[in-house]
């Protein structure tokens, strides 16, 4: 990454977004920032195609997903019982939206690369009994999935000129309660959940000529957790 590049950054007002974005700042990188809470779509095409055109940038930065966090209070429904509207929710922002938002990015002369974001449970199946009221959603695992293959197929049409990877973190330290936490670290080698910026340097990397064989590469940065 260089001081003159310019990096667009999805979700960039949440909790990794927060982070990756003041430390790419802090390099004198530009940040377009993208997010729900600066009243950003990502869901409306047309909002998205409009943005892109007028929006330029070397790198895009993913990090918008829809996601069922941990709170101590939250009663989760089962498998059994979960509504296919939330199914599909988690399908259209995490999986259909991304698809939109990586397209238009790269119809961009200046586009270099994409790094998106999966998670373990794009890996893995969340552990039944991590989550004392009820199941991790489906729908979030499965759209995770899907941000894997969808990376490695955007990796394959869209090079040599644009290079695609995909970061697959672990659980990271946010206000969850005591319990789940001690719960979570019992289940990972490194005996703690990540600190958020712990992803910066690795997210610097996939976004600079350092790493410029790589595309199609699935990242994991989860504490060993799917290595067990």
């Amino acid at each position: 990454m260089k001081n003159r590049d310019k990096v667009i950054i999805t979700g960039s007002s949440g909790l990794i977004g927060k982070s990756v974005a003041n430390y790419f700042k802090r390099m004198n990188v530009h940040v377009l920032g993208l997010d729900m809470l600066l009243g950003h779509d990502l869901t409306d095409e047309e909002f998205v195609k409009s943005w892109f055109r007028k929006n330029k940038a070397s790198y895009l930065i993913n990090l918008f997903a829809f996601n069922d966090h941990v709170a101590q209070e939250d009663k989760r429904e089962g498998l059994f019982n979960i509504s296919l509207d939330s199914f599909r929710e988690f399908m259209e922002i995490n999986v259909t939206a991304l698809f939109s938002v990586c397209r238009e990015f790269a119809k961009n002369k200046e586009a270099r690369g994409i790094v998106n974001f999966s998670s373990i449970y794009g890996i893995v199946s969340p552990l039944p009994f991590l989550y004392k009221n009820g199941e991790k959603h489906i729908g979030y695992s499965a759209s995770k999935g899907a941000v894997i293959q969808l990376s490695r197929h955007l990796a394959v049409h869209l090079a040599p000129r644009v290079r695609v990877n995909c970061i697959a973190p672990g659980g990271i330290e946010y206000r969850q309660d005591a319990e789940f936490r001690r719960r979570y670290k019992r289940y990972t080698p490194m005996r703690r959940m990540m600190k958020t910026e712990e992803l910066n340097k690795l997210i610097k990397y996939l976004c600079s000529d350092e790493s410029s064989y790589m595309t199609g590469s699935i990242i994991t940065i989860d504490g060993g957790w799917t290595a067990w």
